[in-house]
């Protein structure tokens, strides 16, 4: 149901998954699994990789902290976003490469679930995308001791709450791994 005309592909968008952002993150040899099932399917399926690269004070460009995990591969031909920001449209080219791309519809994994995955999200669905998010294939660290709730329920939270999300003309939504759909969007 994306509000942006002519815009019928699906993308997946891959944020953040890098050593810095994973090295302490809940789950992060299970996500980063389901993760290189996503971009596997999706390559597979002919649907646009996008992906998306953090850098700050703590992930300095260049650094081993700023690398994506090993485990990950981003083939050449695949479009790579470097943001500054929790959201990944910010100050970034992002929305150029999905417009260049066709794609209203956004599904999303990677890191982290309460603050660059959140911000994309609603990035997205305010920017009139489809934004799903994939239940099993996003993490956080521990910000307990900050006071925020464990990691676990930090993601089933947005889980939760991203399940029912909507806008006028767009919808976001949840689900596994195992069942996502990158058909197209609708609208």
């Amino acid at each position: 149901m994306t509000t942006l005309p002519g815009r019928s592909r699906t993308a997946l968008v891959v944020v953040d998954v890098q050593n810095g952002v994973m090295a302490g993150a809940h789950a992060r040899d299970a996500v980063i699994a389901n993760i290189d099932t996503l971009v596997s399917t999706a390559r597979e399926q002919g649907v646009p990789v996008v992906w998306v690269q953090h850098s700050s004070e703590e992930l300095p460009t260049g650094s081993e902290p700023w690398q994506y995990v090993p485990e990950l591969v981003r083939e050449p031909s695949e479009p790579l976003v470097h943001k500054e920001y929790g959201d990944s449209f910010e100050a970034t080219d992002l929305e150029s490469v999905l417009a260049g791309l066709g794609v209203g519809r956004l599904v999303v994994a990677g890191a982290q679930t309460d603050a660059c995955i959140r911000s994309t999200l609603h990035g997205a669905i305010t920017r009139g995308y489809d934004a799903t998010l994939v239940s099993d294939a996003h993490t956080t660290e521990d910000l307990s001791e900050w006071g925020a709730p464990p990691p676990a329920q930090v993601v089933a939270h947005t889980n939760l709450y991203w399940s029912w999300q909507s806008a006028p003309g767009r919808v976001g939504g949840t689900v596994e791994t195992a069942a996502v759909d990158f058909g197209p969007a609708e609208g």
